[in-house]
């Protein structure tokens, strides 16, 4: 099979281009192992360089004052709809009577 291949006229061809296709394949060994050697020293730089966040303010304190902007939201919406849309003293709002009436209101023991 080999006595078939030397035969052929692109054989000689391929001996006079084998120098250089050695080079060619030498030269990307060498690139190829320079590309490895920049992305260890990359991997190693980019482990001294190392971004810890620092949360301000812990989830926890996060969850408290969501919390505490929802129902200051709810008490000034009820202040507001209750004494500047339905005519009554904004303070009502907070009272106890008030809002047992309004549920007697809803569930249909007062008409």
């Amino acid at each position: 099979m080999i006595d078939e291949k030397q035969k052929h006229p692109q054989w000689d061809h391929m001996k006079q281009n084998d120098v250089t296709e050695r080079q060619i394949v030498a030269s990307r060994l060498e690139r190829n192992q320079l590309k490895k050697q920049k992305s260890v020293k990359e991997e190693t730089s980019d482990k001294r360089r190392i971004w810890v966040q620092i949360r301000l303010l812990p989830i926890w304190l996060r969850i408290v004052l969501v919390l505490l902007l929802l129902t200051g939201a709810a008490i000034l919406g009820a202040m507001i709809g209750y004494g500047y849309v339905g005519d009554g003293q904004p303070s009502d709002a907070l009272k106890k009577e008030t809002w047992t009436h309004i549920l007697d209101i809803i569930n249909g023991k007062e008409s």
